[in-house]
């Protein structure tokens, strides 16, 4: 689609019902709605993701989709990493894995970590194209080095593993360290797991809260087994609002973008 045309459909009137008029944004958010308008790529792609999921406007993602194309068919990685994410699950879009692997893939090739990493999830998965660990595990590998704590967590399980490398669980313990320095959720719980295994209770407690508040199903589930195995009165504070969250989800297995 051209640049004049993505323009249009953002722009074109498409009813002549007059509707009330929209609350105004904030003032941090209609910035970054104005800087988008002039042409910042950066603020193209935040204003896409407003439009994706946001309290300020109601979701529209198919005016998301058409943000994101323009800053991608101006070069930049970030704008095809989302472009992939609209594709992986159909925000906006009918979902196509193979067009999500095609602009992770441009987003890596541009220098976006998250893309090099989602595509990296496709590849370790065999989702749009053939399972290839060894490809994962370099996509992994390159994101890790360059300070993605997402990627730090899964170059970490592929050494503990041995997959497509040789198994090395004390370079797995750094990166899981690091992962879970990084931020990452799962790095937190896979850090104290491996913590709690060797003996050193309380700095696995510590990781676990840090993971709670961020943690999907899958890992709030793998923390009450190993926190039950502890003991509940080992952290009771940790365990009651990890039983709080527990009774919050909406079913057992929240959709995961991330990976193991």
């Amino acid at each position: 689609m051209s640049g004049s045309g993505l323009w249009q459909q953002l722009f074109t009137r498409q009813s002549k019902t007059r509707k009330p008029a929209p609350a105004p944004l904030p003032e941090q958010i209609e910035a970054i709605r104005q800087r988008a308008i002039g042409g910042h790529h950066l603020d193209q792609v935040l204003w896409g993701k407003v439009l994706l999921n946001s309290a300020h406007v109601p979701p529209d993602h198919a005016q998301a989709l058409i943000w994101f194309t323009m800053a991608a068919n101006a070069g930049y990685g970030p704008a095809h990493n989302m472009l992939g994410r609209c594709h992986h699950f159909g925000w906006g879009c009918e979902k196509n894995l193979q067009q999500a692997a095609h602009h992770y893939d441009a987003a890596a090739r541009l220098g976006d970590e998250w893309g090099r990493y989602n595509l990296g999830i496709l590849t370790m998965r065999g989702l749009g194209m053939p399972q290839d660990l060894k490809k994962a595990l370099g996509l992994f590998t390159a994101a890790a080095h360059n300070g993605h704590a997402k990627s730090m967590n899964l170059l970490a399980r592929f050494l503990e593993e041995g997959w497509e490398t040789p198994q090395d669980k004390a370079a797995a313990l750094v990166w899981y360290q690091k992962s879970a320095e990084g931020g990452d959720y799962r790095g937190c719980h896979n850090y104290a797991t491996a913590l709690a295994d060797t003996g050193h209770v309380e700095d696995a407690l510590h990781w676990w809260r840090q993971a709670l508040p961020d943690a999907t199903s899958d890992i709030l589930l793998a923390m009450e087994r190993s926190l039950t195995a502890l003991g509940p009165a080992s952290d009771p504070a940790l365990y009651a609002a990890l039983q709080e969250r527990l009774q919050k989800l909406p079913g057992q297995g929240e959709p995961a973008a991330g990976a193991a």
